[in-house]
């Protein structure tokens, strides 16, 4: 006798956002991080930035009276270097971070991969246990007709007996 296969349970854990996780585990340093180089690397920063600096070099070419940063700028320069110095670190922190996220989306979309495979091998076994009862129930049939057709035969036509 046919038997089809065990009945497949789905006792998998489910998927979680992986933003979400990220979300929950943010500290107060990341979360600042993460709004300095939303900041910094916005237009919005570069264009007040160009102003700030055009302005800053036209009031000290153009005063006449008193240049806190003469020409070449080097007090300028310093505060450029000053800003590099700590928002490089800063926004290199919230990249690492980003990273973390991404490996996390990485590794999860691979535990839905090996879900999704063990489901589709799950999902042919049973067509393929479908396919054999089909068979069978063709073979049945086949028979039943055979025999059918064949006491029909010796009963001579329809109306006679």
């Amino acid at each position: 006798m046919f038997r089809f296969p065990a009945k497949y349970r789905h006792e998998h854990p489910s998927v979680r956002n992986v933003n979400e996780l990220s979300e929950e585990a943010l500290t107060l340093g990341d979360r600042l991080a993460d709004a300095f180089a939303r900041t910094v690397g916005s237009w919005t920063f570069i264009i007040i930035q160009t102003f700030v600096l055009t302005g800053w070099i036209v009031v000290n070419v153009v005063a006449w009276a008193r240049h806190w940063d003469p020409y070449p700028f080097i007090l300028l320069n310093l505060a450029l270097s000053f800003q590099a110095a700590y928002s490089a670190p800063v926004i290199m922190m919230s990249e690492n971070r980003e990273a973390k996220k991404d490996r996390l989306r990485a590794e999860q979309d691979f535990q839905v991969n090996l879900k999704a495979e063990k489901e589709v091998a799950l999902i042919i076994q049973h067509l393929e246990a479908q396919n054999e009862a089909l068979e069978h129930v063709h073979d049945d049939i086949t028979k039943l007709m055979a025999m059918w057709s064949g006491q029909r035969g010796k009963e001579g036509p329809a109306g006679q007996d």
